[in-house]
């Protein structure tokens, strides 16, 4: 017998396992996942653009306090659809499309302080709340930090 083939048996579980991992490993279409994302962020932007025009002819509102109004009315609608276990059903379906920068933001600090309250006040929901949050928010601070080092050099140079 060759040292790279097995026996009959255990080649026969082989096989029978390699189907039982095609059975249970899920398949996607990409096509399908970026539709549903269009769909779904699409719809929450849309929401969105709904709030600021409805907040600007109906309420007489100017666009950036509209645009305030909008962005507390989306946080309130995320937290409360993740406070009733909502929000999770939706990015399931709707994958990155539910992570429209500020309903994302705001299922991820609820999700927290919901996942870790039954430890308490300080030690859960204090020191757990920007669980998923913080690593977004310390990214995105640096990130800022750095393209404004290379916007201020380009600057120093002439470049813009």
């Amino acid at each position: 017998m060759k040292n790279n083939q097995l026996p009959p048996q255990e080649q026969k579980r082989n096989e029978a396992y390699n189907e039982y991992v095609k059975q249970v490993t899920p398949t996607h279409n990409i096509w399908m996942n970026m539709l549903k994302a269009f769909l779904l962020g699409g719809l929450i932007c849309l929401i969105g653009q709904i709030i600021v025009n409805v907040a600007m002819n109906q309420f007489g509102l100017t666009k950036e306090d509209a645009s305030t109004w909008c962005s507390l009315i989306l946080i309130l609608c995320s937290v409360l659809l993740t406070s009733f276990n909502i929000y999770p059903s939706l990015a399931n379906w709707g994958g990155a499309g539910a992570l429209v920068p500020i309903t994302g933001f705001a299922n991820g600090v609820c999700a927290s302080a919901i996942e870790f309250k039954k430890e308490g006040q300080v030690f859960g929901i204090g020191c757990q709340i920007f669980r998923i949050a913080g690593p977004v928010i310390l990214y995105g601070i640096f990130s800022s930090w750095v393209l404004g080092l290379i916007y201020w050099v380009l600057k120093m140079f002439g470049v813009m």
